[in-house]
């Protein structure tokens, strides 16, 4: 309890008459939980029974009021399991029913007792209103958002600064510019604002988990869903086993705004499903990139000699450990494919500089300037909180006191210097993590990182415009690739495909072992064999799914429960061959829809290669498409950086299909 405040009264009968019964005495306090800060009223005379307070939902225009499952009753607040596996439980065994709230009159329960009890969490708050009574006293109206007002409270025995000074330690308020009694709340980008409203209505017990901590419930274990989601999304009389599509895509239209859940067939939309994707041809991958032959192919200078040659070798294979410390800064953009040696010397010199220089910014923040500094704060706090609790189970960064974890948090702190609107939003911790333990430098691992955040800004901005495309682009393949697996998703609720959301967030990182990402990331830095590869990988594991889905009759609950629980068990060099299968599939189409075509970066007239061209005999010992893999080069002596002839190399040749 970081505030707490006797005397403070609501008023129920206000504006109807002045008998003593219309003041209700109360105690309003301040509560700082893990994960979250509330403000609680309550009677001086209510118990502590959680199943009387009133909780203003965040999408409701009413108030909410708290009631325990029959079966399974869990006490909230002090006795709430801190325990990080309870943290990222999924299921919360509280369920909520709307209950109608009147500021004029006292809500009545069944035994007579006047319930005004309410408590709300801070990132729910939208303003405050502040005014004086006549007789003295101040007073406050709390506004959340969705403009859901609570009753006045009125501060009999006080004044009400000492709480406005309480609240801005952890939200920022200014004053309105149309009212100055009005004090707004000043929203924040960070990942739990951007998706509150993702799943916005309060009977979908696991949505309402998802708005509270969306980042939590998205990287946590959905395995504990079983009974609970199917209690929560669907009656208990077997008419009414599945809500209607039409209200089910409502819903989704609504809260993701411009993610178009098609429930109905469009114009054209048969058409798509009737094109013929032919068989998925046989992939093979190769043996990982030695440093011989990264070597082989640099100049004495130390220039690449051949930059999309080196791409499609990582691409079928990867890279053996050794490499990934300098082949990833080439990936991810940090080095210039065609610089050398010395000016990548004086650019990791001027990094250096710049690094330090940014780390310096906040290292040098005394503890008053960070008290008045709520959004530093904000930052530094989800930082320490998540550093702890990142890859634990690696050796770099398992134990107490790692240097790896300070290198983690010093990075993430200097990354919210060098992209202060954005600051630290939780989920990339999960992305730092691998390219940390590839560099074991921090200047190179924060500068990679910058080139990753890059590519990932999106996903982690407010507006959430990364993950509602990528949403919206995956469901276009898979109904293209599979119209009837997409069909049978959408019949169960799927068909917004929400259960990959996990996937395209944070690029898989908690879907396959900690190897098993260093591979896969490297293949895809290679932007081969065409755009949002990642996608085509989602794709590749739902169709590895399919059959087990579709043959056991999966609803909603069995999916969502059966697909993540494919975490840590999925075979990275299967899907990886299977997403560029698809992918051959979709280029050799030659009835590609331009949407599909627009969304892989795939020409309509790259679909049909032209078969007399050298070019294609070349491209074929890779199995793909000539138009999207070039020639295999000649081999390059390293010495003079000319070719020795027009035969494909035996690194060519070793790309080929057994």
């Amino acid at each position: 309890v970081v505030y707490e405040q006797e005397g403070v009264f609501i008023h129920s009968s206000c504006g109807k008459n002045d008998d003593q019964d219309s003041l209700i005495a109360g105690i309003l306090r301040v509560i700082e939980k893990e994960n979250e800060v509330v403000v609680d009223w309550r009677p001086l005379d209510e118990t502590l029974d959680t199943s009387n307070i009133l909780c203003a939902g965040k999408d409701s225009s009413s108030v909410v009021e708290w009631t325990q499952t029959p079966k399974e009753k869990c006490s909230r607040g002090a006795d709430r399991p801190s325990s990080y596996e309870a943290e990222w439980d999924m299921v919360t065994t509280v369920s909520f029913k709307k209950k109608p709230h009147s500021n004029g009159d006292a809500t009545t329960h069944a035994n007579g007792e006047s319930k005004w009890s309410f408590l709300f969490s801070l990132t729910d708050l939208k303003s405050i209103k502040q005014n004086k009574e006549g007789m003295g006293w101040s007073y406050l109206v709390f506004c959340l958002k969705d403009d859901v007002k609570l009753p006045a409270l009125h501060f009999h025995h006080g004044d009400s600064k000492p709480l406005i000074k309480c609240l801005e330690k952890h939200v920022a308020l200014n004053e309105s510019p149309h009212d100055e009694r009005v004090l707004l709340v000043k929203t924040q980008k960070s990942l739990s604002q951007s998706f509150e409203n993702l799943f916005d209505e309060t009977s979908y017990g696991l949505f309402q988990k998802l708005k509270k901590d969306p980042y939590i419930t998205t990287m946590g274990k959905f395995s504990k869903v079983t009974n609970y989601i199917v209690g929560s999304l669907r009656s208990s009389d077997p008419s009414n086993q599945r809500r209607p599509p039409s209200e089910m895509a409502d819903f989704f239209n609504d809260t993701i705004p411009g993610l178009k859940i098609n429930q109905q067939e469009e114009p054209g939309f048969e058409v798509i499903t009737r094109i013929d994707l032919g068989k998925q041809p046989e992939v093979t991958r190769r043996e990982p990139v030695s440093t011989e032959e990264w070597a082989k192919n640099m100049d004495s200078e130390g220039r690449i000699l051949d930059v999309d040659y080196i791409k499609r070798l990582i691409f079928k294979g990867g890279l053996c450990h050794t490499l990934r410390k300098e082949a990833w800064k080439f990936l991810l953009g940090y080095f210039p494919w065609n610089s050398s040696k010395e000016e990548r010397a004086n650019l990791q010199k001027r990094k250096t500089d710049e690094y330090f220089r940014m780390k310096l910014q906040w290292k040098s923040v005394s503890e008053e300037q960070e008290k008045r500094n709520s959004r530093l704060r904000d930052y530094r706090s989800l930082i320490e909180k998540d550093v702890n609790r990142t890859d634990r189970t690696n050796k770099f960064y398992e134990g107490e006191d790692n240097p790896g974890l300070i290198l983690l948090h010093d990075i993430l702190m200097t990354y919210c210097m060098y992209d202060f609107d954005l600051g630290y939003v939780q989920g990339m911790s999960d992305l730092l993590s691998p390219v940390l333990y590839v560099m074991e430098n921090e200047v190179d691992a924060f500068w990679c990182f910058v080139s990753y955040m890059d590519q990932m800004h999106q996903n982690f901005e407010e507006q959430m415009q990364g993950m509602k495309t990528q949403l919206i682009q995956l469901s276009h393949l898979l109904r293209l690739l599979d119209s009837g697996f997409w069909s049978y998703l959408e019949s169960q609720d799927s068909g917004y495909l929400y259960f990959c959301f996990r996937w395209l967030l944070i690029r898989f990182k908690r879907e396959f072992s900690f190897q098993d990402i260093l591979r896969l990331w490297e293949v895809m830095w290679t932007e081969l064999p065409c755009q949002n590869f990642h996608l085509l990988l989602c794709c590749a594991i739902l169709e590895s799914e399919k059959q087990q889905i579709m043959d056991k009759h999966y609803g909603f609950n069995e999916i969502l429960k059966h697909i993540n629980e494919l975490s840590m068990k999925i075979d990275v060099e299967y899907i990886l061959c299977k997403a560029e299968a698809i992918s051959m599939q979709m280029m050799n189409c030659k009835e590609l829809p331009q949407t599909v075509g627009e969304i892989l970066g795939i020409e309509s007239s790259s679909a049909t290669p032209d078969s007399d061209t050298g070019e294609d005999e070349s491209a074929a010992e890779l199995g793909c498409p000539a138009s999207l893999y070039p020639s295999i080069p000649a081999p390059v002596s390293a010495a003079n950086g000319t070719r020795d002839g027009a035969q494909p190399t035996a690194e060519a040749q070793s790309l080929a299909p057994a």
